[in-house]
C-alpha cells in the first residue's frame, strides 16, 4: 500500500505514475486519432495533402478548351465552378503579367518576359505552390495566363468539417493535457496520504488544549507519518499519567490544606475564648493587658488566614457556585468606596469614582463575589499608598463586559511582582509578610473569583510609578 511506504518513495511514485499514465493516454490518443482520420479519408470527409494538385489537370484542360474567352471576365463564374473547395486561388493575367481576375491578390508577373519564362512551370513563392497555365487563342499565339495557387497540406472536404482541424489541434497537444490532469489526479491522491494524519495531529493538539486526554489517533502507517503518529500517541499517554498523577498530588495537597484548616479551627477558637476570658474575668496588669491584646490580635489574623485557606480549597474544588442576582452597579460602587472612606481619611488617601460608558442600569451578577474581588484590590491599594496619595476607580461597559480599572499613587509594583503576582502565598513586600497579616492569598482569590465571573485581570505600572489593577466580568442574562 501507498501509505505504508516513506514520503521520499510515494513522491518518486507519484512522479513514475504520472509520466507513465500521460504516456499510455497520449499513446491510446494517437492511435485512436490515426484510426479515425484513415476512416475519415476513407468516406471523403479529409482530402490528401495533394488534393489540389491533382485538380490541375482538369482546370488546366478547361483553360484549354476556353481558349482567350477565359480572360475575359464573364469567364469568372464557369472557371469558380470548375475548382473545388476554397484551398486553391487561381489568378487570370493578361501576357503581360496585368490581373484581370482572380482569388490570388498579390501581382506574380513584372513583365511579359517573366511571364513567357514561367509558363507551363510550378513556382514556389511565399509558401505557396503555383502552376502557371498558358491562354492561346484560336492560332495559338499566347494572349495570357492561369496562376493557380495552393499548398500541400490536409483539408477539410467541406466547411462543414472544419471541426477537424480542432481535432488535429487537440490531438497534437493531447499529451501536456494529460500530464497536468494526472500531475492534479496524483497530487490529490498523495495528499489525501498526507493531510489525513496531519488532520488527526491536528485535532488531537486541539483536544490537548481543550484539555481532553482521552482520544485516539487512528492512524497506522510504516513510514514517517506512522511513525510522528505513533510519538504523539505515546506523548499524550506519558502526558495523561503525568497530568492525573499532578491532579492526585493537588487533591491531596487541597485537602489536606482543607483538613488542616478544619483542625486549626478548634483549637484556635479556645485559645481566643480563654483570652477573652482573661481580659474579661481577670485581674491583671497593664503589661498583661497588653500581653492578651497581642494574643487576640494574632488570633484574628490567624482566623482570617484559615477562613482565606478553606475558601481558596473551596474555589479550586469548584465547591462555591455563582448567586446571580440583579444589581445597581453605579449604587453598588458608591456604597463599595463609601466603605473604605474612613480608612482613607486616617491616611488622608482620597478615592475618586469615575462611571463612564452605558453602563446598564440593572444586570446580573454575583454581588458578593464583585465585593469580595474589589474589597482585595482596594485593601492593597490602600496598605501601599502613601499618605496624601490618591485612588482612582474607573468603570465602563463595553461588549457584554463589565471593565474596571483601579490606579493608585504608590510605588507600583516590582519586576518580580508583575511575573508572580497572582500566585498563591506570594507576598511582594517581604518586611510586611505578617506584620499587617497579609497572606499573600489576596490577589489569588481575586483571579480565581474574576474568572469564576467570567473575566480576566491583569496588573501593570502607571507612567507616574503607582500601581494600575484592570479586571472585567460577563454581564450575565
Amino acid at each position: 500500500m501507498m501509505k505504508n511506504r516513506s514520503l521520499t518513495v510515494q513522491f518518486r511514485i507519484t512522479l513514475v505514475l504520472i509520466v507513465i499514465a500521460s504516456l499510455i493516454a497520449a499513446l491510446l490518443t494517437y492511435g485512436g486519432a490515426i484510426v479515425l482520420f484513415q476512416h475519415a479519408v476513407h468516406n471523403n470527409k479529409i482530402n490528401p495533402q495533394n488534393y489540389y494538385e491533382q485538380q490541375i489537370p482538369k482546370i488546366t484542360d478547361y483553360v484549354r478548351e476556353k481558349k482567350s474567352d477565359i480572360l475575359s471576365l464573364a469567364s469568372e463564374e464557369g472557371l469558380e465552378n470548375v475548382i473545388q473547395g476554397t484551398g486553391l486561388s487561381y489568378q487570370v493575367v493578361n501576357e503581360k503579367g496585368n490581373i484581370l481576375y482572380g482569388t490570388y491578390p498579390n501581382r506574380i508577373f513584372e513583365t511579359k518576359e517573366q511571364l513567357y519564362d514561367s509558363l507551363n512551370m510550378t513556382l514556389l513563392i511565399a509558401g505557396n505552390y503555383i502552376r502557371i497555365v498558358p491562354v492561346f487563342d484560336a492560332y495559338g499565339k499566347i494572349q495570357g495566363a492561369v496562376s493557380l495557387a495552393y499548398q500541400l497540406t490536409l483539408s477539410t472536404a467541406n466547411n462543414g468539417n472544419t471541426w477537424i482541424n480542432y481535432a488535429i489541434i487537440l490531438v497534437v497537444l493531447s499529451p501536456l493535457f494529460y500530464f497536468i490532469a494526472f500531475i492534479i489526479l496524483f497530487s490529490r491522491m498523495l495528499s489525501k496520504n498526507i493531510t489525513r494524519p496531519l488532520q488527526l495531529l491536528k485535532e488531537g493538539s486541539r483536544q490537548i488544549i481543550d484539555k481532553n486526554l482521552d482520544f485516539e489517533i487512528d492512524y497506522h502507517a510504516q513510514n514517517e507519518l506512522g511513525e510522528l503518529c505513533t510519538a504523539f500517541t505515546e506523548m499524550k499517554d506519558e502526558l495523561k499519567k503525568s497530568l492525573s498523577a499532578q491532579w492526585r498530588m493537588e487533591q491531596e495537597r487541597v485537602e489536606m490544606v482543607e483538613a488542616l484548616a478544619h483542625d486549626l479551627k478548634s483549637p484556635l477558637s479556645v485559645i481566643k475564648a480563654y483570652a477573652e476570658a482573661l481580659a474579661d474575668d481577670t485581674k491583671v496588669n497593664e503589661e498583661q493587658q497588653q500581653y492578651l491584646a497581642v494574643i487576640e490580635e494574632n488570633i484574628e489574623k490567624s482566623v482570617s488566614l484559615v477562613r482565606q485557606m478553606q475558601y481558596t480549597s473551596d474555589l479550586e474544588s469548584s465547591a462555591v457556585p455563582l448567586n446571580l442576582v440583579p444589581i445597581d452597579l453605579p449604587e453598588f460602587m458608591e456604597r463599595k468606596v463609601h466603605d473604605y472612606e474612613f480608612q482613607a481619611e486616617r491616611k488622608e488617601i482620597s478615592i475618586r469614582l469615575n462611571l463612564r460608558g452605558d453602563i446598564p442600569n440593572s444586570f446580573l451578577t454575583d454581588p458578593g463575589k464583585l465585593g469580595r474581588i474589589l474589597d482585595n484590590i482596594l485593601a492593597n491599594s490602600l496598605r501601599y499608598t502613601p499618605t496624601g496619595g490618591q485612588i482612582w476607580i474607573a468603570v465602563k461597559a463595553e461588549n457584554q463586559y463589565i471593565s474596571y480599572e483601579i490606579r493608585d499613587s504608590g510605588r507600583g509594583f516590582s519586576t518580580e511582582d508583575m511575573q508572580r503576582v497572582f500566585e498563591k502565598f506570594y507576598r511582594g513586600d517581604k518586611a510586611r509578610q505578617t506584620k499587617d497579616g497579609h497572606s499573600g492569598l489576596g490577589l489569588y482569590i481575586t483571579r480565581q473569583l474574576v474568572e469564576l465571573l467570567g473575566g480576566t485581570i491583569k496588573v501593570c505600572n502607571l507612567n507616574s510609578g503607582g500601581a494600575c489593577v484592570v479586571f472585567d466580568h460577563k454581564i450575565f442574562s
